[in-house]
């Protein structure tokens, strides 16, 4: 189906008919991460400062969020602060941290009571003392939750990502605890800030750039990608359905040959 002829999000009951659709037409993915890109521009489309696009993008947070959780996605990973966002103006980022406080202490109550779990990455630590602990009574108030995990990642990048997971397993090697032989793809992800999720299997990108700006490297090395021109405060749940039917569209080969060419050479070689 051509998901240009489709509509989205009219009622309440066409909403479900779309996430069941998607349910039964292939695999929902079960990590989705998303760069969310276009706070800025859209709040100077509109002639006003970029907090007033930070703030309109919570209910884009919201929304996908919920939708995420409704149709069966296990992981949602959101770019929400990254390493590079520290040298932005010091009005914009102490009012970005004033707005995560405020958004954490409105929407985690909800979180729990819908069976989602919280959790962060990053450089924790470079956050503001408040930040920190409002993240903290988020996290241990939905830590039992099963539903699905929403992964905050603050203050993060991926190369401090990977460093980190270095210099852990390099101290290792140093004390004896590892031999450099053992060091293996799975051992990196497992000192990997993300260790014990499953590596994305959508990478949502709004605003329209081509680029995974220091975001989950190592995780992404084949996540599908979709990029959409739509800036993060207008994304809902309508583009999310558009970017988990591109991606259930796609064959996904690993760096094999595709499935089709698998059974073309079998046939060959029966003959």
């Amino acid at each position: 189906m051509n998901t240009a002829d489709l509509s989205y999000k009219v009622t309440s009951t066409e909403d479900e008919d779309k996430q069941t659709f998607l349910q039964k037409q292939g695999e929902i993915p079960k990590h989705i991460a998303v760069i969310m890109d276009g706070n800025g521009r859209w709040a100077k489309s509109r002639g006003s400062v970029r907090i007033f696009g930070h703030k309109a993008g919570v209910d884009s947070v919201r929304d996908i969020t919920e939708a995420c959780a409704q149709i069966g996605v296990k992981h949602l990973t959101l770019y929400a602060f990254s390493t590079e966002n520290w040298g932005r103006p010091k009005g914009e980022v102490s009012a970005l941290m004033r707005l995560l406080v405020q958004s954490l202490r409105d929407e985690t109550r909800k979180l729990d009571e819908n069976d989602i779990r919280l959790v962060s990455i990053g450089e924790l630590d470079r956050l503001p003392p408040t930040c920190r602990q409002e993240l903290e009574d988020a996290k241990e108030l939905t830590a039992g939750n099963s539903r699905m995990t929403l992964c905050l990642a603050l203050s993060y990048s991926g190369r401090w990502d990977i460093c980190q997971a270095v210099k852990t397993i390099s101290q290792k090697v140093k004390e004896g605890e590892l031999l450099p032989d053992e060091i293996s793809d799975e051992l990196i992800s497992g000192h990997l800030a993300t260790s014990g999720f499953p590596d994305p299997d959508l990478i949502i990108r709004t605003s329209g750039e081509y680029r995974l700006s220091n975001f989950l490297l190592w995780q992404s090395a084949y996540s599908e990608l979709f990029v959409t021109d739509i800036y993060w405060p207008d994304f809902r749940r309508d583009e999310l359905y558009r970017a988990i039917e591109s991606y259930q569209n796609r064959e996904r080969r690993f760096g094999k040959v595709p499935s089709r060419m698998d059974v073309d050479e079998s046939s060959v070689a029966l003959h």
